[in-house]
């Protein structure tokens, strides 16, 4: 189970950056859990620190502004690459809840919802202006996901609307997962299968 969302107000972390792979996301020497946790302090392993260890301070996630923040702002296809889930469990470990962005990699998009991570795709000049917003708040600069209303909002006149699967909103608005999904109509899968036995 995923914790259910409804709606969500947080700090936002802008990276604008489009094509983030999710080798980028979280490398791939990282993959050797196989629990869902422990991820989070390796996103962005790679951008976040310098070889000898040290944070990389140049990275967006790691300005003052971006600590604590619970909504990534980002470029275009994000989540592109390979097809691993670990990604978004790192996303969601670090503190994410939802992922804003023009467009993602359909196989992320998917895992996201799977995961309790809402992605909320807005329109490329919607996005830009988001970007805008952002530097000239000097990078505290907060959003609220409505996924009951499906709009995106920063309280300061910006408002508009993203779409999402009514399967895939009511996972996220319960926090199930697709298990958890199919179990609702368990009671139809069972009157099924003793249909089929009587055949």
């Amino acid at each position: 189970m995923n914790e259910p969302f409804l709606r969500h107000t947080g700090r936002v972390a802008a990276l604008p950056r489009a094509d983030v792979d999710t080798d980028q996301i979280i490398p791939k020497q990282f993959l050797k859990r196989v629990e869902r946790s422990g991820f989070g302090p390796a996103l962005f392993h790679d951008w976040r620190f310098r070889p000898d260890g040290n944070l990389n301070l140049d990275f967006e996630l790691n300005r003052p502004a971006a600590q604590g923040a619970s909504i990534l702002l980002t470029g275009a296809n994000f989540g592109c690459g390979s097809s691993r889930e670990h990604a978004v469990w790192a996303l969601r470990e670090y503190g994410f809840r939802a992922i804003v962005a023009p467009s993602f990699a359909d196989i992320f998009f998917a895992n996201c919802c799977q995961n309790g991570v809402v992605p909320a795709r807005l329109l490329e000049q919607e996005v830009a202006e988001l970007f805008r917003r952002h530097a000239a708040a000097g990078g505290d600069y907060r959003l609220t996901v409505d996924l009951e209303q499906q709009r995106v909002s920063d309280g300061l006149g910006f408002s508009t609307a993203f779409a999402l699967e009514p399967y895939r909103r009511e996972m996220l608005l319960r926090g199930l997962d697709e298990i958890g999904r199919t179990l609702l109509v368990a009671d139809r899968i069972e009157a099924y299968e003793r249909g089929r036995e009587a055949l």
